[in-house]
This record gives structure tokens, C-alpha cells and sequence, in this order.
């Protein structure tokens, strides 16, 4: 199954709260609990930026807030776009949870991390022209993981709930458990968990031909960091 030529496509942006979750814990052990909360926000923000200039450019995508947490759906933080719930259970059985949420409304559901805010509206075309012709898309992380996924149905339950999450080969045992389908893959980018991240990040952000506003925000806020 492969994305209908003019198909909707619902995009998730996973998000943790403060102060109703614990967020970036290995980010918050190198500049403290209140800068990572800072930085978790503040990528989200330029991230959903992103997603939503490619909203206007191609008007059949749809962007969501996934939160983490059900009693944090209607706090001011996230009222700028829809919310969904993440559901419950390890990062697998809640990717299932948003997806199967996506498809209830959409042709395909595209997940994004937010914690790669160096991303740009390219990289949201090519998946979802990667769509046009594979049944899943994926961004791969340069620590192993993937920073997108995007799908178009048939998602087996196993790649879900047998993945080992956090793990060097996360994305190749995601895409073994996916099966023998077509995967097209975007670019690798470098992902924040520690501090040894910003620095990258911010060399990432300063070398955006044409950064949002939200990007050079953050960038501005990194710079101010001694890293």
C-alpha cells in the first residue's frame, strides 16, 4: 500500500510536559533540569514551525501535538495545534497507539521526534513523496535510532513491541520488523540526548539557508549556552 496521490497525511510531533514528566534526562544531567526543559520547548516550537510551513505549502497535511501525558492535552503549552494522546506503555506501543489514532482521520500518518529541530519543509516533501511510492519513510538518526517515520498502513504489530528502543540498531531491527515491504530512506541527522549534541545542533541550525524563525531562536539560545 503506497500513499494515494493526493492523500492526507497527519503529522505527530512527540512532546513530554514539564513538570508532568520527567524530560531529556540526559540532557538535564550536563546543563540542569530547568535549561533541558528550556531546550525540549524550545526545539518543539521550531520543529511544529517546520511541520507547519510545509502545511501551507501542501494543505492535505495536518499537524498534531502528541503528548505525552492525558492530563496535559489542554495546557496552554501546546494549544497552538490539534492534540492527541500518546496513549500508554514504551515508546513502541505508543508510536502504534498515534498511528492507528492518524489513520482514523488520514491517508498516512508521518511521526516526528522534537528533538531534531534542524529539520526543514525538504525533508517533509521527500517523505511524503516517499510515500507516493513506498508503503513506509524513514529518517534515520545518526546514533542509530530514526528521528521520522512516516507510513501508509501495514505496520506489523511485531516491529512495535519487539524493537529495542535507544539502541544502536533501534532502526535497523524497526525496518527487519517491518517486513519485506518498501522503505524509502531520508537523510541522517544527529538527534539531541546529551550535551555532546548542541554543539552539532548548533553548527546545524547556522548552516540553514533559510531558518524559520523558531530555528534561529533556538540558535540564539545555544549560543548563549557555554557549551
Amino acid at each position: 500500500m503506497t500513499l494515494p496521490k493526493h492523500g492526507r497525511v497527519g503529522i505527530a510531533i512527540f512532546v513530554k510536559t514539564p513538570r508532568h514528566s520527567p524530560l531529556k534526562t540526559r540532557l538535564a544531567a550536563g546543563i540542569g533540569v530547568d535549561a533541558a526543559q528550556q531546550f525540549h520547548l524550545l526545539a518543539a516550537d521550531a520543529v511544529a514551525a517546520v511541520a507547519r510551513q510545509a502545511q501551507r505549502d501542501m494543505p492535505l497535511l495536518t499537524t498534531h501535538w502528541a503528548v505525552a501525558e492525558t492530563a496535559a492535552l489542554d495546557e496552554l503549552l501546546w494549544a497552538s495545534l490539534p492534540r492527541i494522546d500518546q496513549g500508554e506503555g514504551d515508546l513502541g506501543a505508543r508510536m502504534c497507539h498515534v498511528t492507528e489514532s492518524m489513520f482514523t482521520r488520514f491517508d498516512a500518518a508521518l511521526l516526528l521526534g522534537a528533538d531534531t529541530p534542524q529539520i526543514t519543509v525538504a525533508d517533509i516533501v521527500a517523505a511524503t513523496h516517499g510515500l507516493q511510492t513506498s508503503q513506509h519513510v524513514l529518517g534515520p538518526s545518526i546514533d542509530g535510532g530514526f528521528w521520522l517515520f512516516a507510513t501508509s498502513g501495514g505496520v506489523p504489530a511485531m516491529a512495535w513491541s519487539t524493537t529495542p528502543w535507544s539502541r544502536a540498531d533501534t532502526a535497523t531491527r524497526f525496518c527487519d520488523g517491518l517486513g519485506d515491504v518498501s522503505i524509502t530512506r531520508l537523510r541522517s541527522l544527529r538527534d539531541v540526548d546529551a550535551i555532546d549534541d548542541l554543539s552539532p545542533l548548533w553548527s546545524a541550525l547556522d548552516a540553514l539557508r533559510d531558518p524559520l524563525p523558531e530555528q534561529t531562536r533556538l540558535a540564539n539560545w545555544l549560543r548563549s549556552l557555554s557549551m
